[in-house]
């Protein structure tokens, strides 16, 4: 007869099995979790339109040290700096959620944080308002009544007046939507003197007109997205021989805008710099024209990044005259 014995159990062999991560798991689920927080904040960096906010920042501060023929005070370029970039970044954060519907019809804003589903539009919403609301509140305690005004109209003006209004129902949004874009040069000025005077105006004349020969050339550039999300820029509901009559007559003013502010208090320093690149951004948008005419690929975005570096170069060219 034999005899079956089993063998004792050791007290390791009762306890239960518990999975153990692999150790190179860990610092993979750790560097996981970095790239989300990495992609919500550039989520919202997106929101802002960075680019679009550089490119105001440029005419800002020129304006600040022409006002005060020379260096303003250091805090308040900062100060102004700020609240600009955050008064811009509001007005796009909340023009995105307004937009959020035609955005995803557009192959070009398709990948914008809302259409894209890496915000939501609730919390696009609530990002543009607390921006808005601390970047007057800045200007307000830190500039003057004046300058924060005038950062709250902007901002009002261009989500309630241009993306709600103007842009969808008239193709003349361009053309009225302009104020925005020329705000920040007011703001500066009105920033270090509390007031607003002719060289002021001037410059404000430059980007308003400057803005329809820009823009237009991206409309070209993107004119089936536009009418495919149904919005009436130029070029999608004007004839081709229309648009160029206006990115001709828009730059022709723009630059003749340039030339009047050579006589407020200007050396020949600006003058002879408006003068230059004014003929440069005349020469391309004329070639824009001519290849239109003919029948040949019109390359619009030419056009858009020569005037994006025609501006550059004159507010560059303010701030020096100011300060030699």
């Amino acid at each position: 007869m034999s005899m079956i014995t089993e063998r004792p159990h050791s007290p390791a062999a009762a306890r239960p099995l518990v999975p153990v991560a692999p150790r190179d798991l860990v610092p993979q689920r750790e560097k996981t979790r970095r790239w989300d927080v990495a992609g919500v904040v550039k989520a919202y960096v997106a929101l802002t339109k960075p680019r679009i906010v550089e490119l105001l920042l440029v005419t800002t501060v020129p304006a600040m040290v022409l006002a005060a023929d020379g260096v303003p005070s250091l805090w308040l370029v900062a100060v102004v700096l700020i609240g600009g970039s955050l008064a811009a970044g509001a007005a796009n954060a909340l023009n995105c959620y307004i937009d959020r519907d035609i955005d995803q019809l557009m192959k070009r804003t398709s990948r914008r944080p809302l259409p894209a589903h890496r915000v939501s539009p609730r919390s696009a919403l609530v990002f543009g308002l607390v921006l808005g609301v601390v970047s007057v509140t800045l200007m307000a305690v830190f500039t003057n009544w004046l300058a924060a005004g005038l950062t709250l109209a902007a901002i009002v003006y261009y989500d309630v007046i241009y993306t709600l209004w103007l842009k969808r129902t008239t193709p003349a949004n361009t053309f009225w939507g302009g104020a925005c874009g020329a705000a920040p040069v007011l703001i500066g000025w009105a920033a270090v003197t509390g007031s607003l005077a002719a060289p002021a105006w001037a410059l404000f004349a430059v980007v308003f007109f400057w803005q329809m020969p820009h823009f237009y050339a991206l409309a070209i550039k993107f004119k089936a997205d536009y009418a495919r999300a149904g919005i009436p820029m130029l070029p999608v509901v004007a004839s081709q021989r229309r648009v160029n009559l206006e990115i001709i007559l828009f730059a022709w003013l723009t630059v003749a805008a340039s030339v009047a502010v050579w006589p407020l208090g200007m050396t020949p320093l600006y003058g002879v710099t408006a003068l230059v690149v004014g003929a440069l951004l005349l020469l391309e948008a004329h070639r824009l024209v001519r290849r239109s005419r003919r029948g040949e690929p019109l390359r619009p975005m030419r056009l858009f990044h020569w005037s994006t570096t025609y501006l550059t170069i004159l507010f560059v060219a303010v701030a020096a005259d100011a300060l030699l």
